[in-house]
């Protein structure tokens, strides 16, 4: 492989791995007011959204949960349920704060359903505990819901509901049930005095509006109530409620959190929530012991019964027979089968008991409602502890139900505990049963024994004992039944809630999570800043015009030959007309270097110079103008040659008619004196293209054309040669065989870096010999390294000779006046 090929390999992988990051940084400087534009409007929608968004708080409490319980009847019994030791119960806590009842428990108590309010700067806010009223509602009488009902207050006792109905019907909701009605209203505008303190008593709300003590009105002050739907705002209280432990280490201890736009409201509701959650701990913590008493009431009130009986048979027993006592030793005798019998009753009571607890774990499903077994002095661990752990399992899977569904897999888990444990309790009462039977036998057969004895007495004295065990039986009974009734009444008031407030919700200053008016300015800045910053990125990559000296040298080996810059003027004869302006001073520097450039060759006659672009509309006619310009000003004889046949230009600024011209020699038409035209420009001559022929590259390829360059190099000292632009046609490459020099002309912001790949390629193939590059409207630009700092126009611009090739008569848009204001492109 030759060096020039490694060379060339080299120089392009160079190409498309560089990325131009001095000219994308000074890209990004010259979109400044985007920037600005774009961070401003960034900072205006951050100070909306921070002005008008509502604040939001969140505020927490602290709550312990123990596992305290209290004996009942023995050391060895209680009441109380083991929910399965600290752990298990904060799990059923958190499940329990999270359901749905105990929410409704909580909104219900605090009437969070209805809203006081006030209009603020820019919505009604909730003023809750500021508002200088209050309203009692009758919870079974629909409400307005979703509508704000204005308050008009008149004096501090008369004020005035307004409210303006779109509709004649109206939603409605009785806080009793929690049922939604639909009702009718006087459509438009409504309005009524009321009396502070009297009754409200309309189709769409039922209250009475009471005044705060020690709280002045301002006359015509004006609030707002407004009712909420119960459900929607229970969902929402629940849904933003979060429970979760303290810590690790202090698993028992759980951290109660809540957000809202009120801090009061928050405080309320957090306090609320333990306090209701407390005293539900609490009912159920004495349920077993209320189950109790309830059982021990039934029985009291047979035995009281059985009692008063029995006291009016001895009663009118001793009115009768005037039998007041017996002998001591029959009385001994009494009282021993009065004490038989009493423990005959007491094994009857338990067998009683054991029989109904048996049927009653056979044939129902509730098992919340069972009594101690204490409470007829069965002293059993093991069935006081099955029934208790039964109890305590039914009473979790209530609370679960509340959760999921009926037959899932936490449900069915439930079920197998408690159908596990029912089954060691039928076995064991079935064993207490056999026990208590052998027992009551004996005691029964003692019993026969002794009345034997009594047997031999006299029938009103046997009558006697026997009505006097009878009472003492009864009153044993029933001592023992109030006996047990105190101590589980000493229990149960004994009893406290497992849960404890460690720290109350309390409004103490602060506690604003939102909005975050710090982060929105910063992200105002950030998406203000890197929006324009993207889209300059974006535009960078896709744009693929050609804007520096430092571009031209990185895309392309072929050197620069000169800059000329923008400079306003009427036409392209800037060099004879503003001869000591800076363009044609640039001029006069790319005849200086051309001059040397024909110094290597060695062909005799005048020097020939072909100017060519890549399309229409970047300069090239006008440096060609001027190009010979600067040369017939220098003394040099010279002619322009307008070989851009297919749209004739240059005659226009020398005021010479096209009507003749070149094509009419090519075609023997006219001789070369014919159609050459002297200017008013000293030393300069001019040849038009003349009419446009059907056929203009078969006219320059033409012997015609090799005979009139030969003719010309012996007449003038520089031919300029305005071909047609080499990106359109193949004309200008015909030309360049004619060409002792050529000048590529790139118009910078306009010319296509591709373009360059194309002067390339024919220059590496020779196809274009001795090019150079011309830039064009060149602006002084620190990014692009070198140039001038001054520029050239001319009114009629590169507009006429673009529609040569490019028709483009669209006017500007609105997009286009911003891009040409933003300079974008």
């Amino acid at each position: 492989m030759a060096y020039d090929d490694i060379e060339d390999i080299e120089y392009s992988e160079q190409k498309s791995l560089n990325f131009d990051l001095r000219g994308f940084l000074f890209k990004l400087l010259k979109f400044w007011k985007l920037f600005v534009i774009s961070i401003a409007i960034g900072l205006f929608v951050a100070y909306s959204v921070n002005d008008r968004k509502q604040n939001i708080y969140r505020l927490s409490s602290l709550i312990s949960l123990e596992n305290d319980q209290n004996p009942f009847f023995t050391a060895n019994t209680s009441i109380s349920f083991n929910w399965g030791g600290v752990s298990g119960k904060v799990g059923k806590t958190i499940i329990a704060l999270k359901t749905r009842n105990h929410n409704e428990l909580v909104v219900d108590s605090l009437q969070f359903y209805i809203q006081y309010l006030k209009e603020g700067k820019y919505r009604k806010e909730d003023i809750y505990k500021k508002a200088p009223f209050y309203i009692d509602i009758d919870k079974n009488k629909g409400q307005l819901l979703g509508k704000p009902i204005g308050v008009k207050f008149l004096s501090n006792t008369q004020y005035e509901l307004f409210i303006d109905f779109e509709n004649d019907k109206a939603t409605t909701q009785k806080y009793s049930d929690k049922s939604v009605q639909s009702v009718a209203v006087p459509k438009g505008k409504f309005s009524k005095i009321f009396e502070v303190g009297k009754p409200v008593d309309l189709a769409f709300a039922k209250f009475t509006l009471n005044l705060k003590d020690d709280v002045a009105i301002a006359p015509d002050s004006e609030y707002f109530i407004q009712f909420l739907n119960f459900d929607g705002v229970v969902n929402g209280y629940k849904g933003r409620l979060t429970v979760a432990p303290y810590n690790k280490t202090s698993s028992s201890i759980l951290t109660l959190a809540l957000s809202g736009n009120n801090k009061q409201k928050i405080v309320d509701y957090l306090n609320a929530t333990t306090a209701i959650l407390s005293t539900t701990d609490l009912e159920r913590k004495n349920q077993y012991a209320t189950n109790t008493i309830k059982f021990i009431d039934s029985s009291l009130s047979i035995v009281n019964t059985e009692l008063k009986a029995i006291t009016d048979t001895m009663n009118a027993f001793r009115k009768q027979t005037k039998m007041f006592n017996v002998d001591e030793e029959l009385l001994q005798i009494s009282e021993k089968i009065s004490e038989l019998e009493s423990r005959e009753e007491e094994n009857q009571s338990k067998l009683q008991y054991l029989s109904i607890l048996a049927d009653y774990l056979r044939t129902k499903t509730d098992y919340t409602k069972i009594a101690a077994p204490t409470s007829v002095g069965i002293e059993e661990m093991n069935i006081a502890g099955s029934v208790s752990k039964i109890t305590a399992l039914a009473i979790q899977r209530q609370e679960l139900e509340q959760l999921v569904q009926e037959g899932s897999s936490s449900l069915q888990e439930l079920d197998g505990s408690i159908d596990a444990e029912k089954n060691v309790l039928l076995e064991t009462i079935a064993s207490t049963k056999k026990t208590i039977n052998i027992q009551l036998n004996r005691v029964r057969q003692t019993k026969a024994n002794l009345q034997n004895r009594l047997n031999d007495l006299p029938e009103d004295q046997q009558q006697y004992l026997k009505i006097q065990r009878n009472l003492n039986i009864s009153q044993e009974a029933y001592n023992v039944y109030m006996a047990k009734r105190s101590e589980a009444a000493i229990v149960k008031a004994a009893n406290i809630s497992d849960i404890s407030i460690i720290e109350a919700a309390k409004d103490v200053g602060g506690a604003l999570i939102g909005p975050n008016k710090n982060l929105n300015y910063m992200m105002a800045l950030l998406v203000g800043f890197f929006g324009p910053f993207a889209l300059v990125f974006i535009l960078f990559l896709l744009d693929n015009t050609i804007h520096g000296a430092d571009e031209v040298k990185r895309l392309s080996k072929i050197p620069i030959l000169g800059l000329v810059g923008k400079f306003e003027h009427d036409n392209s004869l800037v060099v004879h007309e503003k001869p000591k302006s800076a363009v044609a001073e640039s001029f006069r520097a790319i005849r200086s270097s051309l001059q040397f450039f024909y110094k290597k060759t060695d062909k005799k006659g005048g020097r020939t110079i072909m100017l060519t672009s890549s399309v229409s509309g970047e300069g090239k006619t006008f440096c060609s103008i001027n190009i010979a310009s600067a040369y017939a000003l220098s003394g040099k004889k010279t002619i322009l040659l307008g070989l851009d046949l297919r749209k004739p230009k240059i005659f226009g600024d020398f005021n010479i008619d096209n009507n003749t011209g070149i094509v009419n020699y090519f075609i023997g038409d006219k001789s070369l004196e014919e159609v050459t035209f002297k200017s008013h420009i000293e030393n300069l001559d001019v040849i038009t293209s003349g009419p446009i022929p059907p056929n203009p590259s078969e006219l320059l390829m033409s012997d015609a054309m090799t005979e009139l360059i030969e003719e010309l190099r012996k007449t003038y000292d520089m031919i300029v040669l305005d071909s047609p632009p080499l990106g359109l046609v193949t004309d200008a490459l015909e030309l360049s065989q004619f060409a002792d020099a050529s000048l590529f002309v790139i118009r910078l912001n306009y010319t296509k870096k591709g373009m360059l790949e194309l002067v390339n390629a024919k220059h590496k193939t020779g196809e274009l010999k001795n090019v150079s590059y011309v830039l064009n409207f060149y602006k002084h630009n620190k990014s692009h390294g070198y140039g001038y700092g001054y520029g050239y126009g001319y009114s009629y611009g590169y507009g006429v000779y673009g529609n040569a090739y490019h028709e483009n008569t669209k006017k500007k848009t609105f997009v286009d006046k911003v891009k040409n204001w933003l300079k974008i492109g």
